[in-house]
This record gives structure tokens, C-alpha cells and sequence, in this order.
């Protein structure tokens, strides 16, 4: 990429960052807060039954994200792909993967998502266009890279994106996606969400550059900068990165603050948080309660429709509990089954 391209190119994002962004519709406006209350009462129950005992292997709590997910994915479709990290229950909700059959996944049950056979981090639903979590750090972006290949070959203006942690922005994986995707022009979107923490360690001890945002403009990639906290904010800066590499102009890349409400895994002692760390964010910047108040001022939603949305969730996860705590677990037979594919 040229100097003048790389000028082009930050023109367009700059001129995309001064547009306003189009009002939502009252069903947009339940929709993603069904979502983002969906994510979080699934991951507080996930909570509880892993402390329980009732699900096997390790498990990563999105709560606390769940505006960076729904905000992206408020914009896609079946036919956009996205990819995951080990903490991609929330993706995975917001991308439109059942619900019961997540729970049921998770648990191990034979009827899961996938068979009870991929677990908490290997979720994965490629008709919603949801290519899979990944345990391992970074090694969705790459693969997001060749999903956008696919996506630019086709030439139907659909996008490839994925979801990167301030610990997996280290990976040299991902910058080489970062550079690739540039290189080969693809309709990428790099979705980073920094949670103030790669597994133990501190952002701003682990990340040497000390911004993010500059380590991703410097492979020519624009970025927009989003509140983690407020869906709207993610939901605005989404859809003019989607602007941009839906455009042909290449990838681009949303960055978004925001917290985790529980540890690293399941069990995650937290002895590298402040004191009360997590009850302020959950009392001052907690997503579903910035929510309610906006609606609440505008007058948009009322609150017994939100009410409403709170009930028939909790009745949704409650029923997905149920019925995976009452299932059946895959057969020895089915050890040998969807290890390869045919192409």
C-alpha cells in the first residue's frame, strides 16, 4: 500500500466517522437487548453450574462484554462469517446460535451444538456463519482471513470478522492476519476488545506499545474506537468499519473498552483485581443498565417491555438448563464421527 493509499484510505474513514449513524428501530432496540440480557443470564448460569459441578473441562465468562457483541453482529447476517475466542459464548449467542443447544453443548450432551463433543470453547454453527470459538490464543484471525477470501472471491459483499482479546493482540498469528488481510484487500473486520486483562496480566504491563490502536493503523488498517460499556457506541463504530470493507476498500477494525465481570476461567482466584473492581463496573458501567437508562430518557422502549424481555429469557435459560442437565451423553460410538470432512 501507497503512501496516497494509505491517505485514501484514512480519508474515507475519517469522512465514515462524521456521518451519523442511522436511528434504530424499536424492534432493533428490543433485539439487542434480548441479546445482551440472553448473553448474561446464559454465562451467570453457566456460572453457577460449573460451580456445581454439572460441566466438564475449563470454562471463560463473557459478562460484562456483552455490548462489544451484540453492537458487531447487530449488523450481520446467516451469510457473514464470524470467529471466536475461548470466551465465545457471547459471540456465539449474538451471531444467532441456539440457545439450548449451547447449554446442551456445554454440558456434553449428546444433542448439543456439536455433538457434546466440542464444549465450552469449540462452539461452532457454520449455517448461522459462526465458524467456531478457539481455545487457542490469536488463531482465529488467520482463519477469519481466509473466510473474507472466500467473501471477496464470491463477490456478494458479505465480510469475514473476528474477535481478538488485548492478550491475543501480542500473537504474531494475528499480525500477520492484520497484514495479509490488507495485502490480499479482503473484507475483513478485526473486532479487538480489551478487557484490561490477558489472563492474569495487566494490559498496560503486557502490551508493550502501550496502544493498540496504533499497533493496528501502522499495517494500514483504520480503525474505529468504541465504549465497550455502551452498545450504541459499539453498534455506530461497527457499521462503518463494515462501511469500509464492505466497500472493497479492505479491512478495517473497531477497538472497544470494556471489563470481565468474572475471572480468566472458571475458578480464577482474581487476585490481581482491585478491591471492588468488578462491583464498580457492574454498578457504574454495567451495559444493560447504561441500556435501560437511554431508553428510559429517550422513551423509546418502555420498561415493561423490557421487563417482559427479562422474563421470557430467564424462562429461555431455565428451560436450557433442564433439558441439558437431562440429557444424554455422546455414545462411545460417536468418538470416530465428524472428525474429518469431505471437501
Amino acid at each position: 500500500m501507497t503512501a496516497d493509499q494509505k491517505l485514501t484510505t484514512r480519508k474515507k474513514a475519517t469522512a465514515l466517522a462524521a456521518a451519523p449513524g442511522a436511528a434504530l428501530s424499536r424492534a432493533q432496540l428490543l433485539q439487542a437487548y434480548r441479546q445482551m440480557k440472553t448473553i448474561r443470564e446464559f454465562e451467570e448460569r453457566v456460572h453457577v453450574e460449573n460451580a456445581a459441578g454439572a460441566i466438564p473441562g475449563f470454562t471463560h465468562l463473557y459478562c460484562g462484554q456483552e455490548a462489544v457483541a451484540v453492537g458487531a453482529c447487530e449488523h450481520l447476517d446467516d451469510a457473514d462469517y464470524i470467529i471466536s475466542t475461548h470466551r465465545g459464548h457471547g459471540h456465539c449467542i449474538a451471531k444467532g446460535c441456539e440457545v439450548v443447544g449451547m447449554m446442551k453443548e456445554i454440558h456434553g450432551r449428546r444433542d448439543g451444538l456439536n455433538g457434546g463433543k466440542g464444549g465450552s470453547m469449540h462452539i461452532a454453527d457454520v449455517k448461522k456463519g459462526m465458524l467456531g470459538a478457539n481455545g487457542i490464543v490469536g488463531a482465529g484471525q488467520p482463519i477469519a482471513v481466509g473466510a473474507a477470501i472466500a467473501c471477496k472471491l464470491r463477490g456478494e459483499g458479505k465480510v469475514a470478522v473476528s474477535f481478538t482479546g488485548d492478550g491475543a493482540s501480542n500473537q504474531g498469528t494475528v499480525f500477520e492476519a492484520m497484514n495479509m488481510a490488507v495485502v490480499l484487500k479482503v473484507p475483513k473486520v478485526f473486532v479487538f476488545e480489551n478487557n484490561g486483562y490477558s489472563e492474569h496480566t495487566g494490559a498496560s504491563y503486557g502490551i508493550g506499545c502501550d496502544d493498540i490502536v496504533q499497533r493496528i493503523e501502522g499495517f494500514g488498517i483504520p480503525v474505529f474506537e468504541a465504549d465497550g460499556f455502551d452498545f450504541f457506541s459499539v453498534y455506530e463504530a461497527m457499521g462503518k468499519a463494515l462501511a469500509l470493507a464492505r466497500s472493497g476498500a479492505g479491512p478495517a477494525a473497531i477497538y472497544c473498552t470494556t471489563i470481565r465481570y468474572f475471572g480468566h476461567f472458571e475458578g480464577d482466584p482474581q487476585n490481581y483485581r482491585a478491591k471492588d473492581e468488578v462491583q464498580h463496573y457492574r454498578t457504574e458501567k454495567d451495559c444493560l443498565l447504561a441500556f435501560r437508562k437511554r431508553m428510559a430518557e429517550s422513551g423509546e422502549l418502555d420498561e415493561a417491555s423490557l421487563d417482559q424481555i427479562d422474563r421470557e429469557v430467564g424462562a429461555l435459560i431455565e428451560r436450557a438448563v433442564q433439558e441439558a442437565r437431562n440429557g444424554q451423553r455422546p455414545a462411545p460410538e460417536d468418538l470416530l464421527t465428524n472428525i474429518y470432512d469431505n471437501y
